[in-house]
């Protein structure tokens, strides 16, 4: 196969102000690049994987800004999908320090990705993979979206290429019953399923304590393994009907943004090593490097990571 991890889904500009500052008083921002399913094999081409990203861009000096952001971490960008139609995808971000949260502000409808067509993806590329790694955003962005991952999905399972898949509800995107019925046919069988206590609850229904919910999550779903968010309190994972709890490590956060995806990025850099439980640990110490961190994509090496692994718990490196 050609790549390790393959995934498709919009890239967006990123404008931000640092924390202090509002964004109707805004004189200057600092420009970053956005998107989920980028951010996950972003950090996966960090780590050493070959990885490739299906988007659409106007060809523009602000498309190919979003292109270079993504093959600078090593992602193959080959088969975006060039457009002279529409325009990117914009989010705002005002950093916060308490009592205030940081606040983002998406500017995303009639874009270049929300109009994209089945008929314009290479099927073959993206099938060319291990696994195909795949989100609920794309999911609601668009009927032409919804479309694309129903897709991906059906030709995935034909072709018996494993899927990842990451619910990542967002609430400003659709209802919550709209979401339900949506994914859940979706979810079905697939290889990994990356889903938050919070969206196991209020997504799909489950109830009681944490291992209760997971397994409602996998009787639901049928997924081969699982892996449920907690936030500060880390991830629990289910493989083969065996519950696996890993805390997450102390951080101080300088940026929340992108952490579920730096954790689904450490979860298969593990499931790409053939050990999804030690995927479990690598995952939450992604997921804190996001947090640490200005930027979406996980800035880090499979050298550093592994470093991270053996001396966690140690107050310094030497």
């Amino acid at each position: 196969m050609s790549f390790d991890v393959t995934t498709i889904g919009e890239g967006s500009l990123r404008l931000s102000v640092p924390a202090g500052k509002r964004l109707n008083l805004a004189s200057s921002f600092e420009i970053g690049v956005s998107g989920a399913e980028g951010n996950v094999v972003g950090c996966l081409s960090r780590l050493g994987w070959k990885t490739g990203w299906i988007s659409c861009l106007p060809e523009t000096p602000v498309g190919k800004r979003v292109r270079n952001e993504y093959r600078s971490h090593g992602i193959n960008v080959d088969q975006i999908i060039w457009s002279d139609q529409f325009r990117l995808a914009t989010l705002y971000v005002e950093y916060a320090a308490p009592p205030r949260s940081t606040k983002v502000i998406f500017d995303r409808k009639n874009t270049c990705f929300t109009n994209i067509l089945k008929e314009d993806v290479d099927w073959s590329y993206l099938l060319d993979s291990k696994i195909i790694h795949l989100t609920g955003i794309t999911v609601a962005l668009s009927e032409n979206t919804k479309i694309i991952v129903q897709e991906s999905i059906k030709r995935a399972h034909e072709a018996g290429v494993p899927i990842s898949f990451d619910v990542n509800y967002r609430s400003t995107l659709w209802e919550v019953e709209e979401a339900y019925e949506t994914m859940l046919p979706m979810i079905q069988n697939v290889e990994v399923l990356f889903c938050s206590k919070r969206d196991a609850e209020s997504v799909f229904g489950c109830e009681g304590n944490d291992h209760e919910i997971i397994r409602q999550l996998q009787k639901i779903s049928n997924a081969n393994k699982l892996v449920m968010s907690r936030g500060a309190a880390g991830v629990v994972g289910l493989e083969d009907g065996v519950i696996y709890e890993e805390p997450a490590p102390e951080v101080v956060i300088i940026d929340r943004i992108g952490a579920g995806d730096g954790l689904a990025g450490g979860v298969l850099h593990g499931w790409l090593e053939r050990d999804f439980v030690k995927g479990l640990k690598y995952g939450v110490l992604t997921a804190a490097l996001a947090l640490s961190q200005y930027g979406e994509v996980v800035n880090t090496n499979e050298k550093e990571l592994n470093g991270l692994l053996e001396s966690r718990g140690a107050d310094i490196v030497r």
